[in-house]
């Protein structure tokens, strides 16, 4: 029987011994974080601490039972207490850990007390020197009781491949020389599967030749294996696939499949790590959904069951690793990252989404010596997975099977020479970055740079036939040390900002997917320019065609054969065009010199009149003559047709179509005011296991539906009911964007959410 302890603890932010007394601390509930950080502006001494949480443990008929305490996770070094004792400990604040507490238990009331250290001082991975983003601290994933009254599976490890019986390893515990155990395999519709075996010793491996469908990107079928001895239930899911990186690309089932990903941190504004169910699966539904890519890596560690299981559910593919960032410790260290191998690779291998393991410390030097054994203990306790693991180190020693690589200078995506063996498998784990931070309220310019080199690397990673894929990074901003970020302690290297409100870069792989997606990436204000000068002008989309109008006269049709990408599926429309006919119908030239003509203009709104390269010179020159034009006039045309001035003569219209269909339009023109568009990702919220968060989106939005960047309004938060806000209650929108989570209170009913005067209702149930 499986019980979940997440409410009903106390908190202690300072630890000391009198909390296994009578003292009483703040009433918390799991995921906790030690502490609730500002916004930005802060550093990593706020949760570098040692804490306490206590709980009363109620237990009746314990005699003869086993029982299992298990921490999904506890940052980052703890020790469990019942009734006094220390009954275990665990130094990685990434993986699970399990204190059986059953010689420590008393019918009645039972004391448990958990002594957590957060401090970046402790001798473990990720700790020893500096780190690309901060750690946190608290219990902050789920806590439950496993009760057994006979004997129970320990631990299944489900081996299914396409067109062979399904395996399953089994280890029993509390053994007692023979069991009765049935298997069942199902898809929540149907039984697919049973058998009845009868065990005689502790670990088994049992074939199961069920007719199964596969697990894919685009058909994710799960299945459930059921395991009963004793009436003892053991669940776990599964799914039938074949995973395999090659010299040629990375393959699943057999088919070939090009990988486009992006990193993630588990880290959300203000309570760090801890956040429950809801908002872990929300991040697999954005990156599979909105972001439309097929893959993403867990920087720098194992993350939540939760955003795995969604990842099992999307199929979206998964690439996971040990925790560390560059710096390798002592010996007890590198034991330690060993066990965090062990750990991980038993606690994530039945989940189909995860195709690669990372085992090695993430840019760090090579250690052959710690990295033999990484790969010994991944492959003894897998056989179905390679090994992978991220350097930035060009012609590293490779011990794993798949060569990953953090390809900050784009110079291995279309060419691995001199960065790899000729017959590794390649995989790019990393570009952009720090290369080009970008904030959401960045100029124009500035965006559309960040955006086009995420273009740029995907095109070439395209154009690689036997590159495996790359992982953009990465998918929001976060909190980080004052060695990294912009100062504010934020690094602004995501395509969506903290809140995940999206970055005009989101638009590269959310235009990669099947939904109607537009997005503009330039705006009508040239005084976003400097000189004015506006620039290449870019549309992101997956429609077949777009109708661009200037001034509400049709410009021309433009498709992606109209992109310098040539690669990449979906890739940027470059807008070069914003005269169409206009002057050959108004003033009267040749269809040449008109063509002549709209290129130079084009040029000029690229470099400017002062910057002009010689051979726009050039040609404008030509037409003068040819045209009997003087220079005042060609500035004339500029204005009148390219970068006009005065009413509506500079908004555009974008109009998208789909086999021949309108599915989406945008409209860029001058700004006439805004509101607010405030979304909440749920109004159902659910109390079960613990208590359930829904993140609310708050963007300034023009007449025209457009983000407004540069609006910083202040908004003020209020919320009454069945809910409560997280974090702060008075924000600045950033980028025109901010947000907030509304949090329950472990009352159902209603809540409502104020933000200024806008109303969001809620219901708890």
């Amino acid at each position: 029987m499986k019980t979940y302890l997440n409410d009903g603890w106390q908190y202690f932010k300072s630890w000391t011994d009198d909390i296994f007394g009578s003292i009483t601390g703040e009433s918390v509930r799991v995921p906790h974080t030690n502490v609730v950080t500002p916004f930005n502006n802060f550093d990593e001494s706020i949760y570098q601490f040692v804490s306490g949480y206590k709980r009363n443990l109620h237990l009746q008929n314990t005699v003869g039972k086993t029982y299992l305490l298990i921490f999904e996770a506890v940052a980052h070094y703890a020790e469990v207490y019942v009734n006094g004792k220390l009954a275990v400990s665990h130094k990685c604040g990434y993986t699970a850990f399990t204190a059986d507490i059953s010689g420590y238990i008393k019918d009645g009331d039972n004391q448990v007390v958990v002594k957590v250290d957060s401090r970046e001082s402790l001798n473990q991975p990720p700790f020893g020197f500096v780190i690309d983003y901060l750690t946190y601290g608290g219990i902050y994933r789920d806590v439950y009781l496993q009760e057994y009254n006979g004997v129970y599976v320990a631990d299944a490890f489900v081996k299914a491949y396409p067109d062979k019986p399904v395996e399953v390893e089994i280890a029993f515990g509390n053994f007692n020389g023979e069991c009765q155990l049935r298997a069942e395999i199902s898809d929540g519709d149907s039984v697919a599967y049973s058998c009845c075996y009868t065990a005689n010793v502790p670990n088994i491996t049992l074939s199961l030749p069920a007719k199964l469908q596969l697990w894919d990107i685009n058909n994710p079928k799960l299945y459930t294996l059921k395991l009963v001895s004793d009436g003892e239930e053991y669940k776990t899911a599964f799914g039938v696939r074949k995973a395999e990186f090659k010299q040629d690309g990375f393959y699943l089932n057999g088919s070939k499949v090009k990988i486009v990903g992006l990193n993630r941190h588990q880290s959300y504004p203000y309570v760090g790590y801890a956040m429950p169910e809801s908002m872990q699966r929300q991040d697999a539904q954005i990156l599979k959904n909105k972001l439309c890519v097929n893959a993403v890596r867990t920087s720098h560690y194992p993350q939540s069951h939760y955003f795995v299981d969604e990842c099992d559910r999307l199929g979206l593919l998964v690439f996971t690793e040990i925790p560390g960032w560059q710096h390798i410790g002592d010996d007890d260290w590198k034991a330690q990252t060993v066990e965090n191998v062990r750990e991980m690779v038993t606690q994530y291998r039945n989940h189909p989404s995860v195709i690669l393991w990372g085992v090695r410390i993430n840019e760090s030097q090579d250690d052959n010596e710690l990295y033999t054994k990484t790969n010994a203990v991944a492959r003894s306790l897998d056989t179905t997975r390679q090994t992978g693991g991220v350097r930035y180190i060009r012609n590293s020693n490779l011990l794993e099977d798949v060569y990953t690589y953090n390809d900050f200078n784009r110079d291995g995506a279309s060419d691995r020479r001199g960065i790899c063996p000729k017959n590794a498998p390649y995989l790019v784990t990393e570009y952009n970055g720090h290369m080009y931070p970008t904030k959401s309220f960045d100029d124009s310019p500035h965006r559309l740079i960040h955006t086009l080199r995420y273009a740029k690397m995907l095109d070439d990673v395209f154009g690689a036939d036997k590159t495996c894929g790359s992982f953009g990074w990465c998918m929001f901003d976060y909190n980080t040390h004052k060695d990294f970020g912009s100062g504010d302690r934020i690094c602004y290297h995501g395509v969506l900002d903290m809140f995940r409100n999206p970055k005009w870069a989101s638009g590269v792989f959310s235009a990669m997917g099947k939904e109607p997606y537009l997005e503009a990436c330039f705006t009508a204000d040239i005084g976003d320019y400097p000189e004015g000068v506006v620039g290449d002008m870019y549309i992101l989309t997956n429609a077949d065609t777009i109708k661009v109008y200037k001034g509400g006269q049709f410009i021309r049709n433009y498709t992606h054969k109209d992109s310098p990408y040539k690669n990449m599926h979906n890739a940027p429309i470059l807008i070069d065009d914003l005269i169409g006919d206009r002057l050959i119908t108004e003033e009267g030239f040749s269809k040449r010199n008109s063509d002549k003509t709209k290129r130079c203009l084009a040029a000029v709104r690229k470099y400017g009149f002062n910057f002009l390269p010689s051979k726009y010179k050039l040609a404008i020159a030509q037409v003068m003559v040819s045209q009997k034009l003087s220079m005042n006039k060609v500035m004339e045309l500029y204005g009148k047709y390219d970068n006009n001035w005065g009413g509506k003569a500079n908004e555009l219209v974008i109009e998208a179509y789909k086999d021949g269909k309108l599915v989406a339009q945008k409209t860029v023109g001058s700004f006439y005011g805004y509101s607010l568009d405030v979304t909440p990702s749920s109004t159902t919220l659910h109390e079960t296991n613990s208590y359930d968060v829904a993140a609310v989106s708050i963007v300034a939005r023009d007449q025209n539906g457009n983000v407004c960047p540069y609006v910083n309004k202040a908004v003020k938060l209020r919320a009454e009911g069945a809910i409560e806000i997280i974090g702060d209650d008075v924000i600045a929108l950033q980028g025109g964007m901010f947000g907030t989570y509304v949090k329950t209170v472990g009352k159902k009913g209603k809540g409502t959410l104020y933000v200024d005067d806008i109303e969001v209702e809620f219901e708890v149930v």
